[in-house]
């Protein structure tokens, strides 16, 4: 059963937002309830999901982001909506947490309310192509951190592995055991295991709960 709010929260470079974004794109065309994206993400301000605002609207998906999306301002001011997206119990809410330890700070104002309502997923965004957390165990340690600065335990893991556009079904089935020994070091389940929609036909039936994704092209393009 899906929770009410589902948290995105990874290391720097992991593909969070992206994955968020999909989520909740993915989230809206499955369920008649209304859906909201929050990105409390102040650590990466060049790939944010206020890039995506105007096709989000086109598709009933609610944004809220901090006035200084977009700019260089390392701020984690958040308007005031941003507090009902947690108390309005009939909207289904997915949330990009940030980058690191450091953009879970932000998260801090809003964990009273989630463990109160006691109905959200916080998603651990693992990726072993990246330097930082490419073992298991640099892949523990930087989501413990996560966990100490947001106030919150990751309940789930999302295996976010991939190589941008060159991504492709060996990269793929080659992380599964990366993921499998996160899950056992962590605790907890693998929530889900990405793919580019495109190579999604040759892993049907492979890889368990695999999640096919858009890879947004802005993303590779200002990180390239």
């Amino acid at each position: 059963m899906k929770k009410r709010v589902t948290l995105f929260a990874g290391h720097y470079g992991s593909g969070k937002t992206n994955l968020a974004l999909n989520y909740a794109r993915e989230l809206k065309a499955r369920c008649t309830c209304p859906v909201a994206i929050a990105d409390l993400d102040i650590v990466n301000p060049y790939f944010r999901t206020k890039d995506f605002a105007e096709r989000l609207a086109s598709e009933g998906i609610e944004l809220v982001v901090s006035e200084y999306a977009n700019s260089n301002v390392d701020f984690p001011a958040m308007p005031a909506k941003a507090y009902s997206l947690f108390a309005d119990r009939e909207l289904s809410v997915v949330v990009d947490v940030g980058g690191d330890d450091r953009g879970a700070l932000a998260l801090g104002r809003y964990v009273e309310d989630l463990k109160k309502e006691d109905n959200y997923e916080m998603v651990g965004v693992i990726n072993a192509s990246r330097p930082l957390t490419s073992t298991p165990e640099d892949t523990l340690e930087a989501l413990r951190e996560i966990e100490q600065a947001s106030s919150l335990k990751i309940t789930a893991l999302a295996n976010n592995t991939n190589l941008g556009p060159k991504t492709d079904a060996d990269v793929v089935i080659s992380s599964l055991s990366y993921a499998e020994k996160v899950s056992k070091l962590m605790g907890v389940p693998i929530l889900m295991t990405t793919c580019p929609k495109q190579i999604e036909p040759s892993l049907r039936g492979k890889v368990h709960n695999l999640f096919p994704v858009d890879i947004l092209p802005l993303y590779y393009h200002l990180q390239g």
